[in-house]
């Protein structure tokens, strides 16, 4: 039978400049704060007696991050993947180049992703283009049914809250984890 745990991001310091004052503080693919990863050292203590046989994160370092402090210590494979990324709608949205990742999180592997891996338009006008609703909504669905090819695994999903919303109808917190299943 297949177990997923889907958990969402630690603060990020997008979240924390948001939530203080309601403005895009222009934090490109957003790193974890203290309490971020306070938050996802809690959740690896929580989730210590769960197996899990695989990791999958979205490519955007907070998620990586949050991943690492909660299952990082464990013999666990670690998989990318752009497909559950979370939708861009502000800067904290728009990811760095797999190379520039690499740098950070050497251990882990990127090379096929492509670059940018996130949405992109060239023609937009600013300084990103925000991912239109109906390619998120297939995004979405066809990532619901790329889970199905994990059968019988028990797989953490480290994530964003606007997709996960999408993808389960809830809003999760902070380090929140929401056992689903894609057949729900």
């Amino acid at each position: 039978m297949t177990k997923i745990l889907l958990i969402r991001h630690g603060q990020s310091t997008f979240n924390a400049h948001y939530e203080a004052t309601g403005q895009d503080p222009g934090h490109f693919d957003a790193r974890l704060t203290e309490l971020g990863h306070r938050q996802a050292k809690d959740a690896g203590k929580r989730l210590e007696g769960e197996e899990v046989d695989l990791v999958i994160t979205s490519p955007l370092s907070r998620a990586i991050q949050t991943g690492l402090n909660i299952f990082g210590h464990r013999d666990i494979p670690f998989h990318i993947t752009c497909r559950h990324r979370e939708r861009v709608e502000s800067s904290g949205d728009v990811g760095r180049s797999p190379r520039e990742l690499k740098q950070d999180f050497p251990h882990l592997e990127f090379d096929h992703l492509d670059d940018p891996w996130w949405h992109h338009d060239p023609e937009a006008r600013g300084l990103f283009a925000i991912e239109p609703y109906e390619l998120f909504q297939k995004r979405v669905a066809h990532f619901r049914e790329w889970l199905k090819t994990h059968a019988g695994q028990s797989i953490a999903v480290v994530g964003h809250a606007t997709f996960f919303h999408a993808l389960t109808g809830q809003w999760l917190q902070n380090c929140e984890v929401l056992p689903w299943s894609p057949t729900a």
